[in-house]
């Protein structure tokens, strides 16, 4: 019998996924063979080629469905192409490649990329990745695709700066600065709040965004309510009931950083949606309780949980009980474009990590939580 390959595994889940949401499968799949370049016919039984922070167990791939009240379910694909050999700089221009065929292809705009290219741009990257993308799929439509950059590539302490530079080039300064007076703790740039995602739309369009993302170690709930209250839409009970729930009622998140994004358009002088994505991997025994606590959101905000049953039936190879990261996080979208839910699957493709049995201490911190990237988001 031939081996399993981590293409044949990730296309697998992944047209299982694109029917829970009724998508054509065929583009999906060609892009995602392509994404995954010499990865994909790597057999399972080897190691993984690159320790890829896209997931914990390093598959260099991540799905997610988003709900919204707009529109079907649709279907994410976060990921990283390898390079030949993987390290942080080949895979940067590996990435790069692929995502150049996909402009040139799909006629994506690369314009405010270009502009700011030469800022994320060394040979000498620093931190857990240079360059990642998703592409989104809803029914009836072409793929969307996103970039996402690495504010820390050239030093933590270099960020704030980075991505000031960025957004001045971009015409988005003014809000930079808004949502900076707001949703920094005082003294804590650079250290318990980084900058940790910089990402832009491929496209021109009205809806074309810049989104920013903020990981708060050791922070409350209290402290991302007020992080989000830059955002005029933003409803702060719901948001606060939203994190009681995906974090099992505590107040503070000690172990996995909470993470915040801020969507940034043109013309308007502060951010006009938010999203908080809470890692609840980090803060349940089993996939199990991990499952119980997002129905309770979906539920929560109006959405049917039969497509999250369907998805995790596409995705899953064990019960949920015998492992902890298959629902590795969890965001509340509010704001513009498409307020709503997004629930993100790990491919689980190297490795299931074991459940964790009592790990906490006082009011959520974790004693023994898995350990893997500081829980990115991606929509």
């Amino acid at each position: 019998m031939d081996e399993v390959s981590l293409s044949d595994r990730l296309s697998d889940q992944l047209r299982r996924l694109c029917e829970v949401s009724g998508i054509s499968a065929a583009e999906p799949l060609e892009l995602l063979e392509s994404l995954l370049g010499p990865a994909g016919p790597q057999p399972l039984s080897a190691p993984p080629g690159w320790p890829s922070n896209v997931a914990d167990d390093h598959t260099p791939v991540e799905f997610s469905i988003a709900f919204s009240a707009t529109e079907p379910p649709t279907v994410r694909i976060l990921g990283e192409t390898l390079g030949t050999p993987p390290a942080r700089l080949t895979n940067m221009l590996a990435t790069q490649r692929f995502l150049d065929r996909q402009a040139h292809r799909a006629g994506l705009s690369t314009s405010r990329l270009d502009s700011v290219r030469d800022l994320f741009a060394t040979y000498h990257p620093q931190g857990t990745f240079a360059l990642w993308c998703s592409l989104v799929f809803r029914s009836g439509r072409r793929p969307e695709f996103k970039v996402y950059l690495n504010p820390e590539l050239r030093g933590i302490d270099r960020a704030p700066a980075l991505v000031s530079e960025a957004l001045h080039r971009l015409g988005l300064g003014r809000s930079y600065r808004a949502m900076l007076d707001r949703s920094i703790r005082p003294g804590e740039l650079g250290h318990r709040d980084r900058l940790t995602f910089f990402a832009l739309d491929l496209h021109d369009g009205a809806q074309a965004r810049v989104k920013l993302y903020l990981t708060h170690h050791d922070a409350s709930v209290r402290d991302v309510v007020r992080a989000a209250g830059v955002v005029h839409d933003v409803d702060a009970t719901r948001l606060a009931e939203f994190a009681a729930l995906a974090g099992g009622g505590r107040t503070r998140f000690a172990g996995l950083p909470l993470v915040g994004s801020y969507t940034l358009v043109e013309g308007v002088d502060r951010p006009v949606g938010y999203s908080l994505y809470v890692p609840i991997r980090g803060y349940v025994e089993d996939d199990e309780e991990a499952y119980d606590r997002v129905v309770a959101v979906l539920d929560h905000c109006g959405f049917d949980h039969t497509v999250l049953d369907r998805a995790l039936a596409a995705v899953a190879r064990r019960p949920l009980r015998d492992g902890v990261g298959l629902i590795p996080h969890l965001s509340l979208r509010m704001g513009a474009p498409r307020p709503g839910v997004t629930v993100y699957l790990s491919a689980e493709a190297y490795q299931v990590s074991p459940p964790v049995r009592h790990p906490w201490t006082v009011d959520g911190a974790a004693l023994a939580a898995p350990t893997g990237r500081a829980g990115a988001g991606h929509p």
